[in-house]
């Protein structure tokens, strides 16, 4: 992708298509303008399937806060509906609600 109005496009695309998304990430470093991050992430598609994604991210950000560069490793598999980990309302995630290690991740 190149420029901004078509990062804008493509994440319009995906929120259209993938249904009751929740993520969990936690900090694993940062220094400066960089941060790194695993995270796990559940969806399920218009067609009604479910899928996990799950992994590490490297993120640098520009002076003007706006992600410059990410690098990630992404495992994704589909799953049935009753094997999800992520239970919340939709918005931010519950404090309480377990982290990665927990779920096994």
């Amino acid at each position: 992708m190149n420029g901004r109005q078509e990062i804008v496009a493509f994440l319009r695309r995906k929120w259209t298509k993938e249904l009751d998304d929740r993520l969990i990430k936690e900090l694993c470093a940062f220094e400066g303008n960089r941060i790194a991050v695993r995270f796990a992430y559940k969806r399920h598609v218009d067609s009604g399937n479910w899928f996990r994604s799950y992994g590490n991210e490297n993120l640098e950000f520009a002076e003007n806060r706006l992600m410059r560069l990410r690098f990630a490793s992404i495992n994704e598999l589909p799953i049935k509906k009753t094997e999800r980990k992520h239970y919340w309302a939709l918005g931010r995630r519950p404090d309480d609600h377990p982290g990665l290690n927990y779920l096994g991740f």
